[in-house]
C-alpha cells in the first residue's frame, strides 16, 4: 500500500506500463506543442513526475488516463511558457512540415481549449470516448458533445479557407 491507503505500482510495472503507452503520449505531446523536442521533453517530463507520484495512482487500471493527464497539463505549461518568451505570431519549430502547412493545424491551434483537448485526444492520440472522458475528468457524453461541437467548427473555418 502507497500512503493515505493507495495501491502502489513497483518500479518495474511502471516502466512496463510506460513503455506501453510512451507513443500515444508522445503523439499527444506532438499535436499539443508543434515541435518534435518539445513533445519528447514533455513526455519525459510526464513520466518523471509520475513516477515521483506513482504512489497517488488510486487504480491501477487507470494508468494510461493518469499519465496521459499529467502529460496533459505539462503540455499546456508549455504552451504558457511559449506564450511568455515567443511572439503570439511566431510559431515553435515543427516535426513535420507536412503537417505544419495543413490549414488543419492552424485551426486546430484556434479552437478552446476544452474543445482542442478532445480532438487532439480522440484523432490524434487515438484514445476512445470512454478513455478520454477518463483523462479529462468529464462525462462521455460531454466528450460526445465538445467532440461534435470542434467538428463543425473545424468544417466552417476549414471551409472558409477553402473558399477564400
Amino acid at each position: 500500500m502507497g500512503k493515505g491507503g493507495e495501491v502502489a505500482v513497483n518500479n518495474e510495472e511502471f516502466a512496463k506500463r510506460v513503455d506501453s503507452v510512451r507513443t500515444k503520449l508522445y503523439k499527444t505531446a506532438l499535436t499539443y506543442l508543434g515541435s518534435e523536442s518539445l513533445a519528447m521533453d514533455a513526455v519525459d517530463e510526464a513520466v518523471y513526475k509520475a513516477l515521483c507520484g506513482k504512489w497517488k495512482l488510486r487504480q491501477p487500471e487507470f494508468f494510461d488516463t493518469w499519465i496521459t493527464r499529467i502529460l496533459i497539463n505539462e503540455c499546456h505549461n508549455e504552451l504558457r511558457r511559449q506564450k511568455r518568451y515567443h511572439p503570439l505570431d511566431e510559431l515553435p519549430e515543427t516535426a513535420a512540415e507536412e503537417f505544419d502547412s495543413l490549414p488543419l493545424k492552424e485551426a486546430l491551434r484556434r479552437l478552446p481549449k476544452d474543445l482542442k483537448d478532445v480532438i487532439i485526444l480522440r484523432f490524434f492520440a487515438g484514445y476512445t470516448v470512454a478513455e478520454t472522458a477518463q483523462t479529462l475528468h468529464i462525462p462521455a457524453g460531454t466528450v460526445a458533445t465538445r467532440q461534435r461541437k470542434a467538428l463543425q467548427l473545424l468544417r466552417l473555418e476549414l471551409e472558409e479557407e477553402v473558399s477564400s
